[in-house]
């Protein structure tokens, strides 16, 4: 099963991308699909692609219950 996991942006690129933050790994991501972000900003992610955005509480709550199923990234 796949899912998109919440990652905290803490650099922004040139070229509609992004470094994020999940579980202490950083990853660039591409952000085209969800338009500018700053530093702080939590996205959606998978495989690469930012494909949403969430406040800081829903991604929180999506990081909990990830853990929670064992899943967690």
């Amino acid at each position: 099963m796949c899912h998109a996991v919440p990652a905290r942006v803490i650099r922004v690129l040139p070229d509609e991308e992004a470094q994020v933050e999940l579980a202490g790994s950083r990853k660039t991501v591409s952000t085209a699909l969800v338009g500018p972000v700053a530093v702080g900003d939590f996205l959606l992610v998978h495989v690469g692609f930012a494909l949403g955005r969430l406040d800081e509480a829903e991604a929180e709550a999506t990081l909990a219950a990830l853990d929670s199923l064992g899943t967690a990234p």
